[in-house]
């Protein structure tokens, strides 16, 4: 059973380092190309048909009823199910259906789900020291001595994410919102081209919602994000009148365009916004 784990974890090794040297290009502008893709999961149609492209640097906003289909969409997207049919490309050149999940994480598409995920009887700072060599175990990571540089990285991390001033302290006794803003500082230490934000805002404080904004603001042009979310003032507040917003539903596209635009659209307030 050892030489067994011990051969998967050499074969894994040996997936990540082919495809370490691989980068998107990005010289057509998208970031993301979703093309047809389909999920069916008994009998039930997750995804239906489903087309959408991301430019670089943008800022998208996903909206729609439960069910329409975005968790499963995201799940597609980082190798978590492989759709029926259809096709899902990181920039022109990578094909995501023909990589595994860490795979695709190596390559620069980073996700967040719903609830934090962050080492909890660890400070701020150690957080961030781990996401930032995150091939190497717990333990070596953290008796490896930091270069100004990696150091340097951190504290601009730190500084973006609220958390200067909380570096020294365990991350388990961080606020809702300050396990969000940690999390999501953990994976900007792997510098992801692509970011995957599911309901960032779910479970914050008005403050703290406000600060997510300025957060994702800051980020926009830097990477890619698409940002599934319900608090529609959240989503005003991320758009800003001038960003394109898209609303799924039943596996598909209903609507797309400015969010004054998707909000005037009779389907989706009979779908989504009339509820």
């Amino acid at each position: 059973m050892q030489a067994g784990a011990r051969a998967m974890a050499a074969h894994r090794a040996r997936a990540l380092t082919a495809i370490a040297g691989r980068e998107p290009y990005f010289g057509q502008g998208v970031a993301l190309y979703v093309q047809d893709v389909s999920v069916s999961f008994d009998g039930f149609k997750a995804l239906n048909a489903l087309t959408l492209t991301i430019a670089v640097g943008e800022l998208r906003c996903i909206i729609g009823p439960n069910g329409a289909g975005k968790t499963t969409m995201m799940d597609c997207i980082t190798g978590k199910t492989r759709p029926d049919s259809g096709r899902l490309f990181f920039g022109s050149n990578i094909d995501l259906l023909r990589l595994t999940e860490p795979e695709i994480a190596q390559i620069g598409v980073g996700r967040k789900f719903q609830k934090p995920t962050v080492y909890e009887q660890l400070s701020v700072f150690e957080n961030l020291e781990l996401a930032l060599k995150a091939d190497r175990g717990v333990r070596a990571a953290l008796f490896h001595r930091l270069s100004d540089a990696q150091r340097g990285r951190i504290d601009e991390v730190l500084a973006l994410i609220h958390l200067q001033h909380e570096a020294q302290r365990t991350a388990g006794l961080l606020s809702h919102g300050q396990k969000q803003w940690l999390e999501i500082g953990m994976l900007l230490m792997q510098d992801p081209k692509l970011l995957l934000l599911d309901e960032p805002v779910a479970g914050m404080t008005d403050e703290e919602t406000e600060r997510t904004a300025e957060l994702f603001l800051s980020l926009e042009g830097r990477h890619s994000l698409v940002v599934v979310e319900h608090d529609m003032k959240f989503v005003e507040q991320l758009t800003q009148g001038r960003k394109r917003v898209t609303v799924l539903h039943e596996g598909g596209v209903l609507a797309e365009g400015l969010l004054s635009e998707v909000q005037a659209n009779e389907k989706v307030v009979e779908v989504y916004l009339g509820r």
